[in-house]
């Protein structure tokens, strides 16, 4: 595969030749001619044509794939043949993040070793033509679990120093998600549309479904100049209020819960977003007033920098047309980024389009923008088999604790059809909060409880169903014996156009947790908390309580639609359990995935 990029200024007396080649080869022997590139020595560029040799052997066989058992070590080794009479450049990596308890291989063998950096080591070949290194590597496993790690290889060779100057972007394109969405078509529903600054998929439902951090995204747009990606999750993640009544973004509690790195935040239950996401994005949201349709890109007057925001008015027209049924109307009320005026803020119904007042509580779908640099290593783009990045791609977690998972991941927890859950924090520190994925069920039909009383406790109606039928019932022991016995659940009270921080703090400065609490074994999700959301179109979900007081007499539920309202405590509706599972509680199989969720037992061998 070659890639010639040549770009020329005339401002400027230079003259830049870019030539990219990426081999990402997962196993077995491979020779090749090809040009690639090598940044060095600051902004020096070398380009060379050639041929190169490696084989990666491992027990003697050639393999991409390492066992390591528990508790021990394990060597494998690579072969570097240049055959050139130019210097080569080589780098092996580990394919993803290394299991708990692994550590990086070292490395002894002739020729230049670089030691290892982040994930993988660099392995540095310069040596005449026809001459070879060998390298053997160890890799330490101190978990008490077997694990197998992929290994890569990328190669290329260096010649003809060229000045390089500014910014210019090296890429190894075929895997780059950009490159991905871009070259390899977005499946029959899908399509393109280039406003000159942003490409847009378009379509109603194109193969863009992303699986990173737990969740399922979509891929809205690529920047052209940039190659960021923009994504927004495929449902809503949660339903708060916008602001107590501006329609700014800036300062709103909006933009706080996204962008929030706490333990009760958005981001900060994004796995590694620095490595992913770029966290100085600039977010469009300029006032429209326009009619659906009207498909006018905003012209930057107001604008706000942050790592997380919501899709502007024009972002959503744009996936479709202008067209209400496109693949970003997920069938629920959602905010946008973009203000209709001094009191309302756009959003999404499940018709295509309404306008909703700040201070009512409406789903929360968060944007993303990837970094240019993040890669695809599996998938198809399909809602069945999503996009899965590189470093968010993990394989073999058996032995891993629970506790060092990622909000949003899907668990096998209970019995017959309500027997999955979703990680949605580790709120005390130690543990895991997860809550079933959907309110719960009897024979397909979603059953419903009153809540009893304002103040949620384990004597009130819904709280003695939680913590009594529900653990013999629904769970039985082999799950009941992984919960805390005891959690504190947070009952602080959310009115409209108030933060979703006072449901569990005295302020929004969190400066103090609020004191009207109760203590349980099973107990609720509250207004605004992670993974209080709608998971699902309109028709296939329900009404379902939290345990957010609204006022003195009513108390906050999550609709059908994705927002939130209020009902009297006496009223039967939907039950989404929530527990904290215990400190020792380990992954036993799975990967985290819907169709995939983790399954789960004790460290200490008790299940």
């Amino acid at each position: 595969m070659k890639r010639l990029l040549l770009e020329t200024s005339f401002s400027k007396i230079y003259m830049i030749v870019m030539v990219i080649i990426t081999l990402l080869i997962l196993g077995g022997y491979f020779s090749y001619a090809m040009f690639t590139v090598s940044k060095e020595k600051g902004n020096a560029i070398s380009i060379v044509t050639g041929n190169l040799d490696y084989e990666l052997l491992v027990d003697g066989e050639e393999s991409n794939k390492l066992v390591v058992g528990a508790n021990t070590t394990k060597e494998f080794t690579i072969t570097l043949s240049n055959i050139n009479n130019r210097p080569a450049r080589f780098n092996f990596y580990y394919i993803g993040e290394l299991p708990l308890g692994v550590e990086a291989g070292y490395v002894t063998g002739s020729g230049i070793n670089v030691p290892p950096e982040e994930i993988g080591t660099n392995l540095e070949k310069v040596d005449t033509s026809g001459s070879s290194n060998v390298y053997k590597i160890t890799v330490v496993n101190n978990s008490d679990s077997e694990v197998t790690i992929n290994l890569g290889v990328n190669v290329g060779l260096d010649y003809n120093d060229l000045s390089l100057e500014d910014n210019q972007h090296l890429f190894e394109k075929s895997n780059f998600i950009w490159n991905v969405l871009l070259e390899n078509g977005m499946g029959s529903n899908g399509d393109y549309y280039d406003d000159g600054t942003d490409t847009f998929i378009t379509g109603e439902d194109p193969n863009n479904y992303i699986w990173y951090s737990g969740k399922l995204w979509r891929a809205v747009s690529v920047n052209n100049e940039e190659k960021t990606t923009k994504l927004v999750t495929q449902w809503n993640i949660s339903a708060i209020s916008y602001s107590s009544g501006s329609t700014a973004f800036e300062g709103s509690y909006m933009e706080d819960w996204l962008n929030d790195t706490s333990v009760d935040g958005f981001l900060g239950n994004l796995r590694d977003y620095e490595n992913f996401i770029v966290t100085d994005a600039v977010w469009d949201a300029t006032l429209d007033a326009t009619s659906l349709g009207s498909i006018t890109r905003p012209n930057g007057e107001e604008t706000v920098t942050d790592a997380v925001g919501l899709l502007n008015m024009y972002e959503y027209q744009s996936s479709n047309n202008g067209g209400t049924n496109g693949y970003l109307n997920n069938g629920l009320h959602w905010w946008t980024l973009t203000p209709y005026s001094s009191s309302y803020v756009r959003l999404v119904s499940i018709s295509g389009s309404a306008n909703g007042s700040a201070s009512l509580a409406y789903g929360v779908r968060p944007s993303i923008n990837l970094k240019s640099n993040v890669k695809i290593v599996d998938g198809d783009g399909t809602i069945y088999n999503p996009y899965r990045l590189n470093g968010d791609n993990d394989t073999n977690l058996s032995g891993t604790l629970l506790s060092s998972r990622y909000s949003g991941e899907y668990i096998k927890f209970g019995n017959d059809e309500n027997n999955l859950y979703r990680i949605v924090s580790h709120e005390n520190g130690t543990g895991t909060k997860i809550t079933s994925t959907e309110p719960l069920k009897s024979s397909g039909t979603f059953i419903t409880r009153a809540l009893g009383n304002v103040n949620y406790s384990n004597s009130t109606t819904i709280g003695a169903f939680l913590n009594g039928d529900y653990l013999t019932n629904y769970v039985d022991s082999s799950y009941s014996n992984m919960i805390e016995d005891s959690t504190t659940w947070y009952l602080g009270t959310v009115g409209d156009g108030t933060s979703y921080k006072l449901a569990k703090y005295t302020d929004i400065n969190m400066s103090s947790t609020t004191t009207s609490t109760t203590s349980a074994k099973v107990g609720l999700l509250r207004i605004g908390e992670l993974m209080a959301g709608q998971f699902d179109r309109y028709g296939n979900n329900t009404f379902y309580w939290t345990l957010t007081p609204y006022s003195a007499s009513l108390v906050l539920f999550v609709y059908n639609y994705g927002n939130a309202i209020y009902y009297n405590p006496s009223y039967a509706l939907g039950v989404r359990p929530s527990m904290n599972l215990k400190s020792n509680v380990v992954i036993t199989g799975g990967d985290g995935t819907k169709d995939n969720p983790f399954t789960l037992g004790l460290s200490n061998g008790q299940f």
